[in-house]
């Protein structure tokens, strides 16, 4: 299959044909969307077994230095001084109006690790902007490392954890959000448990020259598949998590997006460290009078999958919203669905209306994640 010469590859592009995926654009990378099963199978393989997923196109970047920590909460709104060694945390940085930049996973390696103070995992459509943001904002107080050398897999499923003991041991002792670093496949990985599914799994970093053997090791693994794009997309949104540039942008805030709890206490209003980075002010506004919308759940009373860019209505055809992500849920059969409506109007069990190719189909709000989460506490 031929790729546009514009586009970028992951050190795993070849394997990928080899395995027969489909390839398609997205952020500026060619990457597989699905394989020969399909994107159905892959997304039930991963909630029934264990998943495998190229997330090589996201960027790495370490911070270099005593004062990272302190240099990156100016630019998020979360607890990073905290943040103890082997652990991570999911933030974003905010602009003046409080709007989110991007969302990312901030990671303190152990200091013998090698990797820097911190570890930051950002987003492939907004790395090279995150990148100049970093350096423009606290690239004086710390070196801002990008890290194109290292590949990024997600082993993701209920087996992953069978998966990697066997090649890993040590690494059945970590729990939700703890890190790492495990010789894996011959390779030395930074290793945390986390994904972007809902299941319990790991996200390994691993030098890119050591990508495919780590790569074929797993695939080599009874329980385990590849994955592709949709798969992924269809297993977060079902987990209820957020995809930048569709369910949050820079309009947006955390508190409208839900996202109050990552947070934490000393960073808020009346905390040790409340305030001190870009957009503090607007922030704190909302924290104390509300913000105006809601990020809300959607199922279709109807079994008619609805779609980003969706209007939602009343009943009386009155503009609420949109749709920000929608499919038809492999694990329920039930159109679900993300989308931002007025506070007074986001009570679990509202009806609201999606039009949809001129109708108006009907859903329910409903709490989030849509399938319960199964990250290993």
């Amino acid at each position: 299959m031929s790729t546009p010469e514009n586009l970028l590859q992951t050190p795993l592009h070849d394997l990928h044909l080899r395995l027969g995926a489909r390839m398609v654009p997205f952020a500026g990378y060619s990457m597989p969307v699905q394989y020969g099963e399909g994107l159905v199978a892959e997304h039930r393989h991963c909630r029934a077994a264990a998943a495998l997923f190229d997330v090589s196109h996201m960027g790495q970047v370490k911070l270099i230095g005593e004062n990272a920590a302190a240099a990156l909460e100016t630019l998020v709104p979360v607890d990073v001084i905290g943040l103890e060694p082997g652990r991570q945390r999911y933030g974003f940085f905010t602009n003046a109006s409080g709007g989110i930049l991007d969302d990312l996973m901030i990671a303190r390696p152990a200091a013998d690790a090698g990797l820097g103070e911190l570890l930051l995992v950002v987003n492939a459509g907004c790395k090279t902007a995150d990148i100049q943001h970093l350096q423009t904002h606290i690239g004086a107080r710390c070196a801002v490392v990008p890290m194109p050398e290292r590949a990024l897999l997600a082993l993701q499923g209920p087996q992953a954890v069978l998966v990697l003991s066997r090649l890993a041991p040590g690494v059945a002792t970590l729990a939700f959000m703890d890190a790492a670093v495990f010789e894996i496949a011959g390779a030395s990985c930074f290793v945390t448990r986390s994904g972007y599914t809902g299941e319990d799994g790991f996200e390994i970093s691993v030098p890119q020259e050591h990508a495919v053997r780590l790569a074929e090791t797993l695939l080599a693994q009874p329980e385990v598949k590849p994955a592709g794009l949709g798969a992924r997309d269809t297993l977060r949104l079902e987990a209820g998590l957020c995809l930048y540039g569709h369910d949050i942008d820079a309009g947006t805030s955390p508190i409208e997006a839900g996202l109050q709890w990552a947070i934490q206490k000393v960073r808020r209003p009346g905390g040790a460290r409340a305030g001190g980075y870009l957009g503090a002010a607007a922030l704190e506004r909302q924290f104390s009078v509300g913000a105006p919308s809601k990020r809300v759940g959607l199922v279709g009373v109807e079994r008619v999958p609805v779609r980003e860019g969706a209007v939602i209505v009343d009943i009386n055809g009155h503009h609420l919203g949109k749709v920000t992500s929608g499919t038809l849920t492999p694990t329920l059969d039930q159109p679900i669905a993300m989308g931002y409506v007025p506070v007074n109007r986001a009570q679990p069990q509202g009806e609201v209306y999606v039009e949809v190719r001129r109708q108006r189909l009907p859903m329910r709000i409903t709490p989030m994640p849509f399938v319960p989460h199964r990250y290993r506490r």
